[in-house]
C-alpha cells in the first residue's frame, strides 16, 4: 500500500545477527513524520527503518497513516509504482483503499481485513481510495524482507477476508501473519509467510489487560495504532516504536482506555540487504538493473484502470550502495 515515495530516497541498510538484542530490552525508538507524493500528499509516521534499528525479523518498514480526514476529496492517490525482493502488507483501522496490480487483481480492502502482495521479482501496483469512500482514512503498510532463495519468486496477491480472532477477556486479537501462543493460543493466519515471523494486532476495550505467548528465540517489537498501551510496562503511544529484544517467553499488555496495538515478530534476519526507493536487493547492481527495467517498462507489467501516470524512479545516489548490517 503506502510505499516510498520520497524523490530523494536513502540507502537502508539492513539485515544480518550483529546488533540483535538477544536479551529483553526496551528500546523506545520515535518515528519520523514523512509526506508522500510531494507537499500536499498524505502525511505518515514511519517507525522503521528507524535510524537506530533496521528491521525486527524480516519486517523492513513500517508507515502508519491517519486517522485523516478525507471527507470531501480525493483521499489516497499512489500511482502506480513497482517492488522488488519484498511483500506489502496491508492493514486498516478505519476506511477504505482500492487495490490494483500488473497481474490484473483489483481488490477492495476494509478494517480486519489483509492485503498480502509479494512482490517476489519483480510487480507494479497502484492504491487509492474508491468513488464514495468513508470520510476518515487511518491504517498500516508494512514490507517483509524475503528471504534469498525466495526473493526471485513469481509476483502474487492474496486478500485474507477471514482471519483467526483470538480472545481474552476484554482483550481481542486478529493475527495477520504467523501465530501466537499462551493465553492467547489459537489458529494461525492463512497467510504465506517466507520466514518464521508474526504480525498481530491487539485491540483493547477500557481497563482490559492480558499476557502474549512469544517465541523466546524471536525479536520483537511493538506500535501503537490508537490510544494508549502499556507494553511491559512501558507507555506506548502512537509515532513511537518499542524494541522488545529477544529471549521473552510472554508479553503484558494492559490499556485503562479503549487502543490498538500492532505487535512484530520474527527470527532475526540473517542476510544483509540493500533497501533503496520500493526495491529490496543484495548488490548495488541488481538495484541499478531494477530502476532500470522499470524506468523502460521491462519487467514490472502495467496496472490498468489508475488514472493517471506511473510514478518515476528517483535518480541513483552518486555513491555505491552496500550492504553492511542492520544498524546504523
Amino acid at each position: 500500500m503506502m510505499s516510498n515515495l520520497d524523490p530523494d530516497p536513502h540507502e537502508t541498510i539492513s539485515g544480518g545477527r550483529a546488533g540483535v538484542a538477544t536479551e529483553p530490552v526496551r528500546e523506545l525508538l520515535e518515528g519520523r513524520d514523512v509526506v508522500l507524493g510531494g507537499t500536499r500528499g498524505m502525511s505518515v509516521v514511519r517507525t522503521l527503518p528507524n535510524k537506530e534499528r533496521r528491521m525486527v525479523g524480516a519486517w523492513c518498514f513500517v508507515d502508519s497513516f491517519g486517522p485523516e480526514s478525507v471527507n470531501g476529496g480525493p483521499g489516497m492517490r499512489v500511482a502506480p509504482h513497482p517492488h522488488t525482493g519484498l511483500q506489502t502488507v496491508t492493514w486498516l483501522v478505519q476506511g477504505e483503499v482500492l487495490h490494483r496490480d500488473s497481474l490484473a487483481n483489483q481488490q477492495l480492502i476494509h478494517p480486519g481485513q489483509l492485503n498480502l502482495m509479494t512482490a517476489g521479482r519483480g510487480i507494479s501496483h497502484a492504491e487509492e481510495s474508491p468513488t464514495g469512500h468513508g470520510p476518515v482514512l487511518q491504517g498500516v503498510q508494512l514490507w517483509v524482507a524475503l528471504p534469498d532463495e525466495h526473493r526471485g519468486v513469481a509476483p502474487s496477491f492474496d486478500h485474507h477476508r477471514d482471519l483467526p480472532d483470538l480472545v481474552d477477556g476484554g482483550v481481542r486479537v486478529r493475527v495477520l501473519m504467523g501465530e501466537l501462543g499462551g493465553a492467547l493460543a489459537g489458529e494461525g493466519s492463512p497467510a504465506r509467510a517466507y520466514s518464521s515471523l508474526v504480525g498481530a494486532e491487539v485491540a483493547f476495550d477500557r481497563d482490559a489487560e492480558t499476557r502474549v505467548g512469544l517465541e523466546p528465540d524471536f525479536e520483537y517489537a511493538a506500535v501503537t495504532l490508537s490510544g494508549a498501551v502499556e507494553v511491559d510496562g512501558v507507555l506506548l503511544s502512537p509515532g513511537s516504536l518499542l524494541y522488545l529484544g529477544c529471549g521473552r517467553v510472554d508479553l503484558a499488555l494492559r490499556a485503562e482506555q479503549p487502543g490498538r496495538l500492532l505487535l512484530l515478530g520474527g527470527e532475526p534476519f540473517d542476510e544483509e540487504i540493500i533497501m533503496w526507493w520500493n526495491f529490496i536487493g543484495r548488490s548495488h547492481d541488481e538495484i541499478v538493473r531494477a530502476r532500470e527495467d522499470w524506468m523502460t517498462g521491462r519487467g514490472f507489467g502495467e496496472v490498468r484502470g489508475y488514472d493517471g501516470e506511473p510514478l518515476p524512479a528517483p535518480a541513483m545516489p552518486t555513491s555505491t550502495l552496500k550492504p553492511r548490517g542492520r544498524l546504523r
